[in-house]
């Protein structure tokens, strides 16, 4: 019997970031944590949600830097030596508003011809929700907490910052719309 799109993703961001990138690894841990906690407000697609959260920065990995873009790097990875789903990779290469730091670093053309942005406006959310409320460490924190560390760490005038801090309210209200999904489910 073959392992699950779980297992295997997990293995394969385990591989790529524990020993290289161990605080990257931690980050996409409680990322995967968070996903596998939104089981029930996405039904179906729960495994693909924490597959895509475990892999959403695989792209970090030294070994895999091309174009110095994680989200395009990793989702490249993804396609080219593992041929994963297509709405996995997909989704990392979209996630958390990835479209917009791909414009500020002139791949945008590139990223959404080979990657098109997902139509599954929920699933986006729900990456967006696991990413930005986990802390570098892969604790919980809040989307403007998180989006004020990292707007520090880079710097609000360098290429990261000015990308998070554009996509600050698109992240807040994609994390506002998931809380309210999870506020309405039944305790």
């Amino acid at each position: 019997m073959g392992e699950t799109m779980q297992v295997w993703a997990r293995r394969v961001a385990e591989k790529e970031l524990s020993g290289v990138l161990p605080r990257r690894w931690a980050h996409s841990q409680g990322v995967a944590a968070r996903a596998a906690g939104l089981g029930p407000v996405l039904a179906g697609d729960a495994e693909l949600l924490v597959s895509a959260a475990v892999l959403h920065d695989v792209g970090y990995a030294p070994r895999l830097t091309a174009t110095g873009f994680h989200p395009l790097d990793g989702a490249r990875f993804l396609r080219d030596e593992h041929g994963a789903d297509e709405r996995l990779v997909r989704l990392v290469a979209n996630h958390s508003f990835a479209l917009l730091e791909a414009e500020e670093r002139g791949l945008a053309e590139v990223l959404v011809r080979e990657f098109p942005v997902p139509e599954e406006a929920r699933l986006v959310d729900a990456l967006v929700y696991c990413d930005m409320t986990t802390t570098p460490d892969g604790e919980r924190t809040t989307a403007a907490e998180r989006v004020a560390e990292i707007a520090r760490r880079y710097g609000a005038d360098s290429l990261v910052g000015r990308f998070i801090l554009r996509a600050e309210p698109a992240i807040v209200t994609a994390v506002e719309r998931v809380e309210a999904v999870l506020a309405a489910q039944p305790r």
